[in-house]
């Protein structure tokens, strides 16, 4: 949705906002998941994404980089920030998730016949998840690989490595204590 679209003092229910006029501010709400920030520091274009598993997913951020192309954003100009979320220490989902996730995410076929070498490499420390049989998701990772499949240079992405889960005096987490409250994020163009 572009910025100028919604009204002032209204919420949009998207998961991506694109600045399209100067001195917007705009602003996505998320607990675990990634805010990202897009930045053309030759137009001054904006954009702000809530991207979670599902966003990866279905690869928002390739879309939100097809909307910059028709600005005519170059690559090279094009700054990317994401910012405080779920670390994959504390992000747990089941094999058909993970495998999922990685099959439409990242293109690739993963078999999750773990070892215990690599169990130990993928679950937490906790006896209660490798019990449970759950691995480790790092979305940040995820969305980075993602830039870098559209051709952001890795020196214009910054990658936040503060978790919403963990720093509970700091952020909200729904997976830490199911709680409705959320942060705001912005970017200003």
């Amino acid at each position: 949705m572009f910025g100028s679209h919604s009204q002032e003092g209204s919420n949009a229910d998207a998961d991506g906002l694109v600045g399209n006029k100067c001195n917007q501010n705009l602003w996505v709400y998320t607990a675990d998941c990634m805010p990202i920030f897009f930045a053309d520091k030759r137009t001054r274009n904006v954009a702000a994404l809530h991207c979670g598993r599902k966003g990866l997913e279905k690869k928002i951020i390739k879309n939100l980089v097809k909307i910059f192309d028709n600005f005519g954003t170059s690559r090279d100009n094009l700054l990317v920030a994401i910012g405080p979320a779920i670390s994959k220490e504390h992000y747990l989902v089941d094999k058909k998730t993970y495998k999922e996730f990685y099959r439409k995410a990242e293109n690739k076929k993963i078999t999750v016949n773990l070892t215990k070498t690599e169990k130990d490499l993928y679950l937490s420390d906790s006896y209660h998840f490798k019990e449970q049989n759950l691995i480790q998701l790092d979305l940040k990772r995820s969305a980075y690989i993602q830039l870098l499949k559209e051709n952001i240079p890795y020196t214009n992405i910054d990658i936040s490595n503060l978790c919403t889960y963990k720093l509970k005096h700091e952020f909200n987490s729904w997976r830490r204590s199911k709680t409705i409250s959320r942060q705001w994020n912005f970017i200003c163009s």
